[in-house]
Order: C-alpha cells, then sequence, then structure tokens
C-alpha cells in the first residue's frame, strides 16, 4: 500500500474534529477566467488544472448571505437534519463515515456529522475528498479511509445534484475501484437538494437557495476547487488544493455551522414531517426536457454549457465566462445575489418562467 504524508491533511478552518481533508496543500499561479475559458473549451487544459483567482466577496455580497442565512437557514437545518435521519435508517450500525465530495459537501457533511452524533448517539467520523469529473474520485484517498475504516459504512455526501454528472461520475469510479480488486464501496449519495433525480438521498427536490452555496473557500474551510496535475500531486499523493489564507478576514465556516446546527437542534425537539420528493424519473425527464428546450431556443447543445439551479448558475457567475442568466423570476428573493453578480459580470438577464428550476445559467462559447 502506498503511503501519504501526514502533513498531506488538514481540517482547514474547521475544528479539527469536524473534518479531516485527505487533500494535498500545493502552490500555484491562478489564471485569469478568459485565458482558462479559452483552455478548457480549446481542450488544451483540464478544468482540475487550473484555477481561478478567489477574490474577497463585498460588503453588499455578504449582506446577501446574511440575508440568505436569515431566510434560508431554518429551511435549511430541517433539510440537514431530515437527512440526518435518512443516515441513521440507511446504515442502522455501526460507524458512519462521511465522505464529503470537496468543497460544496464539506459544509453538508459538518452539519451531519454534528446531527448524527447529537441527535441520533452515532459514532461518526468525516473525511473530505477530491472527485474530478472525466478523472474521477481520488483513489489514493479513497484506500486511505477503506484501510481504516468499513467500506460498508461509508457514505459520500455533496450540497446538491444538479444535472447529475458528479453522481454518474461517482458510480463510475465506484465500479471501476471495484473491478481494480478493491472491497466495493457503496455508491450512496446524499445531497439537500437534488433536482435532477440522481442521488441516493435528498431532502428535497426544490431548488431553493442553499446559503452555503453562495460562498466558495470562505464557507468550505478555506480550501480551493480540488487539483490534478502531474506536476503538483504525485502517484502516491492525494489529489491538491490550495489553502486560501488571503480570505481568512472573510471566512464563515465555522459561523455557518453554528448557526445552522443551532437551528437543528432546535427542530430536533419537535415532530419534523416526513418528506415527500417528486419520483426520480420525473425529476430526470424534466432535466432532459430543459436541454431540449435549450437548444430549441438558444442553441445550446453542450450539456457542459448549462448550468442548472441556484447553486450552478452561482457558480458561473464566479468562475467562467456567462453568456446569459435565465431566471424564472427576477422578483424572487433567492435570486437577488445572481442578478448582483450578473451585475458585476456584464450577464445578460432574461426571464423564462417557463424554467423548471429558479435559475439556469448558460455558459458562452469561445471564438
Amino acid at each position: 500500500m502506498s503511503t501519504v504524508p501526514c502533513q498531506a491533511m488538514t481540517s482547514g478552518s474547521y475544528a479539527p474534529d469536524e473534518v479531516t481533508f485527505l487533500l494535498k496543500p500545493v502552490a500555484m499561479a491562478t489564471i485569469d477566467l478568459a485565458t482558462k475559458e479559452r483552455l478548457l473549451q480549446s481542450g488544451a487544459r483540464h478544468y482540475s488544472e487550473m484555477l481561478g483567482a478567489e477574490e474577497p466577496p463585498s460588503r453588499q455580497y455578504m449582506a446577501l448571505y446574511h440575508e440568505a442565512m436569515a431566510r434560508c437557514g431554518t429551511r435549511l437545518a430541517a433539510d440537514v437534519l431530515y437527512l440526518a435521519e435518512r443516515l441513521d435508517v440507511i446504515r442502522p450500525e455501526g460507524e458512519v463515515v462521511l465522505v464529503s465530495l470537496a468543497r460544496a459537501g464539506t459544509p453538508v457533511g459538518v452539519l451531519l456529522r454534528c446531527l448524527l452524533g447529537a441527535v441520533f448517539g452515532r459514532r461518526v467520523v468525516h473525511y473530505a475528498i477530491s472527485i474530478i469529473r472525466d478523472r474521477g474520485l481520488d483513489w489514493q484517498a479513497l484506500r486511505w479511509i477503506t484501510t481504516r475504516h468499513d467500506p460498508q459504512g461509508i457514505v459520500f455526501v455533496d450540497g446538491w445534484c444538479a444535472k447529475g454528472a458528479i453522481a454518474r461520475e461517482l458510480e463510475a469510479s465506484l465500479a471501476a475501484w471495484h473491478a481494480a480488486g478493491h472491497l466495493p464501496v457503496p455508491a450512496t449519495l446524499a445531497v439537500v437538494a437534488d433536482l435532477c433525480g440522481a442521488a441516493s438521498e435528498a431532502a428535497s427536490d426544490a431548488d431553493y437557495l442553499i446559503p452555503s452555496a453562495i460562498l466558495g473557500a470562505t464557507v468550505s474551510g478555506l480550501i480551493s476547487r480540488t487539483i490534478l496535475r502531474d506536476d503538483l500531486t504525485g502517484p502516491d499523493d492525494f489529489h491538491g488544493c490550495l489553502i486560501q489564507h488571503h480570505l481568512a478576514a472573510y471566512d464563515v465556516s465555522r459561523s455557518f455551522v453554528a448557526a445552522i446546527t443551532e437551528k437543528a437542534l432546535h427542530l430536533a425537539k419537535q415532530p419534523w414531517a416526513r418528506r415527500t420528493l417528486r419520483p426520480a424519473l420525473q425529476r430526470r425527464k424534466a432535466a432532459e426536457d430543459l436541454m431540449v428546450h435549450l437548444a430549441r431556443c438558444h442553441g445550446v447543445t453542450d450539456p457542459r454549457l448549462v448550468k442548472p439551479g441556484i447553486a450552478e448558475a452561482t457558480r458561473v457567475l464566479l468562475r467562467r465566462l456567462p453568456r446569459v442568466l435565465l431566471l424564472r423570476d427576477p422578483d424572487a428573493a433567492d435570486v437577488a445575489h445572481l442578478l448582483l453578480l450578473a451585475e458585476a459580470r456584464g450577464c445578460a438577464v432574461e426571464q423564462a418562467s417557463w424554467l423548471p428550476c429558479e435559475a439556469v445559467a448558460l455558459i458562452g462559447t469561445m471564438p
């Protein structure tokens, strides 16, 4: 078995018992968005080989984050509490091994770790590892976990499913892992919101504003999006990351967890309603119909250029070169931050009342 240096592990800005990031901190230069987009769309570089700079959020933008916490925090707390209950049911015995998909899954995983212990009396460990589209899970990190814990106790955690690309990547990567002779690991994926019927467990099928989706490193332990590049990460290394020290003054990772946990623990003292989600097939059909409509009305045939849902649209406006932002209701409170980002980026905004979700961002093609 390959060994991994202990210094590769960190808890970021979280408390050490809240999560262990199985990531290798690296140093690399960031790249401007136009160059990044050109390299991505030409196929010259994979997205995991490049990072754009993460800028400090403005005072106005942070005000929208705090408004989102005030308006949607209780809803998120109820959803995470429900998700914790589901994990208690599907992993009824032994240790629960939460494996968050860095980085959007990490805040949710930290919350689940706390609630599974405090409300359901479960023994829980929590890791965050890298998964990269077209590259798969970090097998070195998975090997580290499965040699220390029962693979059957593993539950993967993400923030949301929008098109299901990461859910499919997870399934394919774990199938390849088993085919390579490793002990099987269940491809159980738990998310807060599943818009496309791709997750194993979800608390909601609604496209609402999950407050942590507004931010990046500053709500994810100051950890960047994960990196996989031959000159930075060797075959015995975990996938890489940057620790965004320059954003420390803006970090809300711990305060976010504390606020949502407090709400969830209060809700846990009361009966909470059983959830009824639309059937997964119905959600998948809605996602397929969306692509058909966008191809007909906007000429978009490459699904990689379509990012449905509030959370994914936010990431486009923060990290990509958007062509247009489609909103079901531009006056809805949950999309106020998208309008602010679109204005800052000079991105066109169109009302699209036919959308099956609140927002869709289309990425522009490079000449």
